[in-house]
């Protein structure tokens, strides 16, 4: 296995990053995970967006992109993979001990892993811990991920997943590395930015070609909905059957299953939509 690291392909057991780099120390690091089909990215310029997007809102240097794509293209082409995950890693690079970033650069590292296509249902729980739709890191796709760490090793011991947010103030979030969707009254609705979650790109996607409605839901939405359903990179859209103790009987409903073959529809015309 060949990564991408600081301007050139290495082999991944002579790859070497700092033990003082700020993304180890402090978690001063933003990513992005793609998904590749038999070698060639699914919505590549999205999460690049994204990736600056994230950068900015962490007071990094925005990167250069055309580097990220040609790390991308060089880590594809030396690791073929049928179905792959891409993990994109920026961090803060050399820095002194502490909160304060160095001014040696920063760390840039593209991986790739293998996958295999997600079951179309899945278990999921809610978790007692919330997400701070306030915080300075909210929206940002960062390597500070320790809380979701813990919640989806809650999720794995309970048979699930995933494990769901609320944030503050009791509405429903997001997953650790997910969206989610509902189903109410025939409508597919799903949090808005401002709960919190994440900015997925497939959970953008899905809004744009399901025609979801984004609305503000109480975290026992959940208990209620008529369909539940996932979005994320390597997930696509998929179905939830059982949230906690309830069960969705007939999981992925119909109007999952309609979003599943619409997306799987449009990913396949344009892998960069």
């Amino acid at each position: 296995m060949k990564i991408w690291l600081n301007g050139g392909l290495r082999d991944v057991d002579s790859a070497r990053v700092s033990v003082l780099d700020h993304g180890l120390t402090v978690g001063d690091g933003i990513f992005e995970t793609v998904k590749s089909v038999e070698g060639r990215t699914f919505a590549l310029t999205r999460h690049l967006a994204r990736l600056a997007r994230s950068a900015r809102g962490l007071g990094l240097p925005e990167p250069d992109l055309d580097e990220v794509r040609r790390a991308c293209a060089a880590v594809l082409e030396a690791n073929p993979l049928p179905l792959g995950r891409l993990r994109i890693t920026y961090t803060g690079g050399l820095s002194p001990l502490g909160s304060d970033r160095g001014d040696q650069g920063t760390t840039l590292i593209v991986a790739l892993g293998e996958a295999a296509r997600r079951p179309d249902s899945t278990a999921v729980i809610t978790v007692p811990w919330t997400r701070n739709e306030r915080g300075a890191l909210t929206g940002l796709k960062t390597t500070s991920y320790a809380e979701n760490v813990v919640a989806l090793a809650r999720a794995h011991e309970q048979g699930a997943s995933e494990a769901l947010f609320a944030n503050t103030v009791g509405q429903l979030c997001e997953g650790t590395g997910s969206n989610v969707f509902v189903v109410v009254d025939g409508e597919i609705l799903t949090p808005p930015v401002t709960s919190g979650c994440l900015a997925g790109i497939t959970r953008e996607l899905a809004v744009e070609w399901t025609g979801a409605r984004e609305s503000d839901l109480p975290l026992d939405v959940l208990e209620h909905a008529d369909e539940i359903f996932l979005t994320s990179t390597l997930r696509d859209v998929q179905g939830v059957h059982r949230v906690d103790g309830r069960q969705l009987p007939q999981a992925p409903g119909p109007m999952t299953t309609k979003a599943m073959r619409t997306f799987d529809e449009r990913a396949a015309d344009d892998l960069d939509p």
